[in-house]
């Protein structure tokens, strides 16, 4: 018993990411020391849906998940609350076209890859609303986020409604921009789901890796062509591409946090009701969303 306690006691918390270019200030922190490997094991899942799985199945203590996938995750019974904001999507989120589609009409009886996902949804309705177009327009193909670039260059879509990454490396194989997530301020915000019932020796190891991300956005800040090189073979981009690719998010520092997740009126509660409504009215949760308990800024050190 003695030794089995002495093992759990150097167990690393467990936290879902995927390969959003958001996530990617956690891989930063770790190859600077911020968030070791002996403290935090970051599991890497093709979707954020197998990351809520992970959370369902008590495999992760944490996750990295859209706020629209929290507000799923918690409407479908998981005790999930949001630890810490990454980003505000301003442009990442984006479909990508082969050169023949070269406006939204030209979508009209095309194949189009999209993850079964809320952002995916969400994206896809908005994508519909700005071609005009039924759903029945577009031929509908399930990917996993991994599989996006293969499906592209293997001809088997037209289209892709992807994130960065992947969005930089399939402009490398010549399909363009047709709408990004730019247009819709608000719809994608990236966070970290905490389960309510971690421990004390898990939430110790969560603070520290809050503070080692905070800490891996200012580098990137300050010295970005450096964080980029640590980053670039994860991403699996070159390093001038990694900081294109950053221009599509608004990273979000540890003042920031505070006012998404802390106060009377935090505002990704406020963010989270308007999320919620949209994907109310998109059929993808079946009742208002419930934001009362949704934000957990205990984590945010006060040196953060």
């Amino acid at each position: 018993m003695a030794l089995a306690g002495c093992a759990n006691a150097e167990m690393p918390l467990r936290v879902a990411v995927n390969g959003w270019i958001g996530y990617a200030s956690l891989f930063l922190a770790q190859e600077q020391g911020h968030a070791p490997e002996a403290v935090v094991r970051l599991v890497e899942f093709p979707s954020n849906t197998a990351s809520v799985m992970a959370l369902l199945n008590h495999d992760v203590a944490a996750a990295a998940l859209t706020l629209d996938e929290l507000l799923q995750a918690r409407e479908g019974g998981l005790n999930i609350r949001a630890a810490m904001v990454f980003d505000e999507s301003c442009g990442a989120d984006v479909v990508m076209a082969h050169p023949r589609v070269a406006t939204l009409a030209d979508l009209r009886g095309k194949r189009i890859g999209v993850e079964s996902t809320a952002v995916g949804a969400l994206m896809l309705s908005r994508l519909l609303d700005a071609a005009g177009l039924p759903a029945t327009a577009l031929v509908k193909v399930p990917l996993t986020a991994d599989r996006h670039v293969a499906a592209y260059t293997s001809g088997a879509v037209d289209a892709v409604i992807t994130f960065e990454p992947m969005a930089s490396r399939l402009q490398q194989q010549g399909a363009h921009r047709l709408l990004d997530s730019s247009r819709f301020p608000g719809l994608i915000v990236d966070v970290l789901a905490v389960s309510a019932d971690i421990d004390l020796r898990q939430a110790a190891q969560l603070r520290q890796l809050i503070q080692g991300h905070f800490q891996a956005i200012q580098h990137l800040q300050a010295h970005p062509a450096h964080a980029a090189r640590l980053l670039s073979p994860h991403l699996q981009l070159a390093s001038d591409a990694v900081l294109e690719a950053f221009k599509g998010i608004r990273m979000a520092d540890a003042q920031d946090n505070r006012q998404w997740l802390a106060g009377s009126q935090p505002r990704l509660q406020a963010s989270a009701r308007a999320v919620g409504q949209t994907m109310l009215d998109s059929r993808l949760l079946q009742r208002p969303a419930d934001v009362a308990d949704l934000c957990d800024p205990s984590f945010l050190t006060e040196s953060a």
